[in-house]
């Protein structure tokens, strides 16, 4: 049969399997420092649940943090809780920006699309041809918008007046996605730096583990020589 014993989490004092604790021996030094100061009884033969050890490890990095750029911000606590967690911090802008967005914002953004085509200068250039024809070759009917054409120049005065507050209001939100895209860059390189932090101090502790092993074998090894050489 196989064994189901269970083993004691000296920081929790919970009952665990074998698979859902680590040995203090595998433990980060500076990890195991703070566990020391809270748990006096902490050694290399205790272990500890992997909830427990996700928290003094996101306690050590947030102490990292704070030694290295001062007081933290939200953005760094978001970091620090997923790594905790486990979570993604990488997020899609363009759905949360179009879910939050008013309808005056999404049709701002639209016209000022359209304003900054070829497709508005085309048309625009065609109007004013047009415009500019009728009343200038006017043989047949009488225009109604002669030289100097004032009706004209009141019309895209109006348009110039009008499309100027709309393309501002398109370009702050366009500053803002580009603000919440520099953070989300910001949440994700900082999450792989930690990452990459944690995975050196575990390739670390990994190779000096084996390297112990690989000592003790040798040891071993010269033993078994000394024993055939002195039986000779």
């Amino acid at each position: 049969m196989m064994n189901h014993k269970k083993t004691k989490c000296t920081v929790c004092g919970k009952l665990f399997s074998l698979s859902e604790l680590t040995p203090g021996r595998f433990m980060r030094p500076n990890v195991a420092e703070r566990i020391v100061a809270e748990h006096p009884e902490w050694n290399d033969d205790s272990y500890i649940c992997h909830s427990d050890l996700n928290r003094y490890r996101s306690l050590y990095i947030q102490n990292v943090l704070e030694q290295e750029r001062g007081e933290l911000t939200t953005l760094e606590h978001d970091v620090i809780n997923s790594l905790r967690e486990h979570d993604i911090v990488s997020q899609n802008l363009n759905d949360a920006i179009e879910s939050q967005s008013t309808v005056g914002q999404r049709l701002a953004d639209k016209v000022a699309s359209f304003g900054g085509s070829w497709t508005f200068i085309l048309l625009f250039a065609g109007i004013l041809i047009v415009w500019v024809s009728i009343n200038s070759v006017a043989i047949f009917i009488r225009p109604f918008d002669p030289f100097p054409f004032i009706f004209l120049n009141l019309v895209l005065s109006c348009l110039a007046a009008i499309q100027a507050p709309i393309i501002m209001m398109s370009q702050n939100r366009q500053g803002d996605k580009d603000r919440m895209q520099s953070e989300n860059d910001y949440r994700i390189n900082l999450k792989a730096e930690l990452e990459i932090r944690h995975l050196h101090s575990k390739m670390d502790l990994l190779l000096t583990h084996q390297w112990q092993r690989l000592l003790e074998i040798q040891q071993v090894q010269t033993d078994l020589l000394e024993e055939l050489s002195n039986k000779r």
